[in-house]
């Protein structure tokens, strides 16, 4: 049977904290958080828990309105950037869900929210209990705040805003940096399995929390290997490379290797991993170790642009961070 491909497409979740994203301002979160609406991991249930304002939820719940209005949050974004789709995540709120939601979004460096000027990305929609609703959006600006408002009040589990971070502002010229980093722009385009942990954690700042934090396939029980590919930002002049199994002590691969690639132009997800395994070797197979920072220099493609890596491990397993140094083209 053939395996599912999971398409990323270079989109990650902008709101999520790891990027520097927060809630800076909610009308009212009496019955849940609104610091929970942004939480990475997805919502959970705990039946019969109550603390002292009543039912506790995983997500964020303002009180029942009993004055004119709606109520609403602001997300300030860690990164700017455009974003392509929205899912506004209601799950485990039944009867207590908003009536409607509506989302809006803006660039703005000041630091008084009341001189923003908003930009609808979302019209007003209907809202169901328990359910993902999946918006596709249009606009191709760069946003550093988002406004979601929900009327006339309820609960939203999870907000996710998937895209892209800006590269407008990089000032990488003549510096060495991590052409992999998640902060910088880098995001994953493609994996055939992320069964324990997202392939996009390798990506992530600083050292890996635990196992979760990084990406971790399932057991394979047939022939083959496990992959992923990541979108880094356009470098040359390639160094040192990175590769950490921190955490991973009794299920790191046994392998790896890497290759690489300059893709100029807009190509799709499907035609890039389709050529990738023509792609040259910027590292050979190479043996893998237990919770260990494994350092590679590079000698296979030194003075080569790339833009597109391909990480492949042998047979499966998991790794928690991936570094790549370089300059920016």
């Amino acid at each position: 049977m053939k395996k599912k491909i999971i398409y990323t497409n270079g989109l990650i979740d902008l709101a999520q904290p790891r990027l520097g994203s927060k809630v800076i301002f909610k009308t009212d979160d009496f019955f849940a958080s609104a610091n929970r609406i942004i939480d990475p991991s997805p919502p959970i249930f705990k039946d019969g828990l109550f603390d002292k304002n009543g039912k506790w939820m995983d997500g964020w719940e303002s009180r029942r309105k009993r004055t004119v209005g709606n109520d609403y949050l602001i997300i300030k974004l860690g990164k700017a950037g455009s974003i392509k789709k929205v899912d506004i995540d209601t799950s485990h709120f039944n009867g207590n869900q908003p009536s409607m939601i509506s989302l809006e979004g803006c660039y703005s460096n000041s630091k008084n929210i009341k001189n923003i000027k908003w930009k609808t990305l979302i019209s007003k929609k209907k809202v169901k209990a328990n359910s993902h609703h999946i918006f596709k959006i249009s606009s191709k600006s760069d946003f550093t705040h988002i406004r979601l408002n929900i009327f006339p009040d309820g609960g939203v589990a999870r907000l996710r805003l998937y895209g892209s971070i800006s590269k407008k502002n990089n000032n990488f010229k003549n510096k060495i940096i991590n052409l992999a980093s998640l902060l910088n722009g880098a995001s994953i385009i493609a994996c055939n399995n992320e069964h324990f942990g997202k392939a996009e954690n390798i990506l992530a700042p600083g050292k890996a929390k635990n196992m979760g934090d990084g990406w971790e396939t399932r057991r394979r029980r047939d022939k083959g290997y496990d992959w992923l590919i990541l979108n880094s930002i356009n470098g040359e002049k390639i160094n040192k490379i990175e590769i950490s199994t921190h955490h991973f002590k009794g299920n790191f691969p046994s392998q790896c290797s890497l290759q690489a690639a300059f893709i100029s132009g807009r190509k799709s997800s499907s035609s890039i991993i389709k050529n990738s395994n023509n792609w040259k070797f910027l590292l050979n197979k190479i043996n893998l170790s237990a919770n260990k920072t494994h350092k590679f220099k590079n000698k296979l493609m030194k003075n080569n642009k790339i833009n597109f890596i391909k990480i492949n491990i042998f047979p499966d397993g998991g790794i928690s961070r991936f570094k790549i140094f370089g300059k920016r083209i």
